[in-house]
């Protein structure tokens, strides 16, 4: 019975999750739309330029990091790209940077998340030691999550250990 019940729930709540009402004025005006659903030319003229995918989508001037299994240490070559990576940042002074730490499918969740992160921030702490203005570089833990390759071989996994820099819209 109670099986039942959480069953129900759950599709109720999926369901109610799935709904969306029509927007108000307010609402979108708030997303670039005026009240008469037209586009703000304010809006339109704003630069939306940036690659949401970063490094790995090959952003020009920005590399992507990779990893060792289980670990977060930045090997020769990744300090190699970073030093590139740092020069671009500089270059382009008004970018702030997303630093996203990813890991291979192995592990549990919680671990890869912290796995993750622990990427993520020393590939920051490294790009600030160059001289980088920490102000500029966010970090995010991916886990094992957005994975670049889905394959379950090592080719794929030493892809997924890594990290990613995508220049966030100014």
């Amino acid at each position: 019975m109670l099986k039942k019940v959480l069953m129900i729930l759950s599709v109720a709540a999926l369901i109610n999750g799935c709904t969306s009402k029509p927007k108000n004025a307010d609402e979108s005006a708030a997303a670039g739309a005026t009240a008469d659903g037209t586009v703000d030319p304010k809006v339109a003229m704003q630069n939306m330029d940036f690659n949401p995918g970063g490094s790995d989508a090959g952003v020009n001037g920005l590399y992507t990091v990779t990893f060792d299994y289980d670990q977060a240490n930045i090997t020769k070559q990744g300090k190699e790209l970073l030093a590139k990576n740092a020069e671009w940042i500089k270059k382009n002074a008004n970018s702030v940077i997303q630093i996203e730490g990813h890991c291979d499918e192995r592990g549990s969740v919680e671990y890869n998340f912290a796995l993750g992160e622990r990427r993520a921030k020393v590939t920051k702490d490294f790009l600030a030691g160059l001289g980088v203005d920490n102000s500029r570089l966010r970090i995010i833990s991916y886990g094992k999550e957005k994975p670049l390759d889905k394959g379950d071989n090592e080719s794929a996994f030493s892809k997924n250990r890594r990290a990613n820099f995508v220049p966030l819209p100014n």
